[in-house]
């Protein structure tokens, strides 16, 4: 593959590494995202939840909120999980992987905040559940409509093309409209604000981490296809 006729947003192409089908590709945008998000990801592993402290209704007394060492070590594992999923997307060459690793973030969100005994914590992370399974669509839509219209979803190849077809503008709105509703950025940051109301700093965090990041890397992407 001759890298050096291809130009990205990123900065000059370091190099990729080709794993079968699956291309990673580093650049100093890609890099810096990468690096980000993995000594986040370290930091979250080292970390201890917080003692969520609530005032009582009609006294001067507080109530405390601890997470309880199981779910202490589930919500660690799945923060690990979600930091090492979003540095993938950081620097993938590959289009479909890119939307794999957006619906895995989307999940270990969900499952981040799922064993809080809380109706409203609960009822907030369901709603959001549905809207990224209802996401999941457009969000793999918009690659397999990438790949009929151009024959490859390489982030590499699809630099190289000099002319947008309409399906690809097509394919571009499907994208940013799954991308929205996994992530859960307007208009769906409604059903997501109440999630972050359940203890558990700082892995709750990485779900604000995670959609900035995949929003930045987005953008890109969506400008290298256009």
């Amino acid at each position: 593959m001759d890298i050096s006729a291809i130009s990205t947003l990123g900065g000059q192409i370091f190099g990729y590494i080709p794993l079968g089908d699956i291309v990673f590709y580093f650049t100093p945008f890609n890099l810096f995202l990468f690096g980000g998000a993995l000594l986040f990801t370290l930091l979250i592993a080292l970390s201890n939840t917080e003692t969520q402290v609530e005032a009582k209704l009609g006294s001067l007394g507080d109530n405390e909120v601890k997470v309880d060492k199981g779910e202490f070590k589930i919500r660690r594992f799945l923060a690990i999980v979600c930091g090492l999923a979003t540095a993938g997307a950081m620097i993938t060459g590959d289009l479909f992987d890119f939307t794999l690793f957006v619906a895995l973030i989307g999940i270990v969100n969900l499952g981040l905040v799922a064993a809080v005994k809380q109706v409203d914590v609960l009822d907030s992370a369901f709603q959001y559940g549905i809207i990224a399974m209802i996401a999941s669509l457009p969000l793999f839509g918009g690659a397999a409509t990438v790949l009929a219209s151009t024959g490859t979803i390489s982030l590499l190849e699809l630099a190289k093309m000099q002319y947008v077809t309409p399906m690809i503008q097509f394919a571009s709105v499907l994208l940013i409209m799954g991308i929205a509703g996994e992530t859960g950025i307007a208009p769906f940051y409604a059903t997501k604000a109440e999630m972050f109301r359940t203890p558990g700093s700082p892995f709750l965090v990485i779900i604000h981490l995670s959609s900035l990041l995949v929003i930045i890397r987005a953008i890109e992407i969506l400008l290298i296809i256009n």
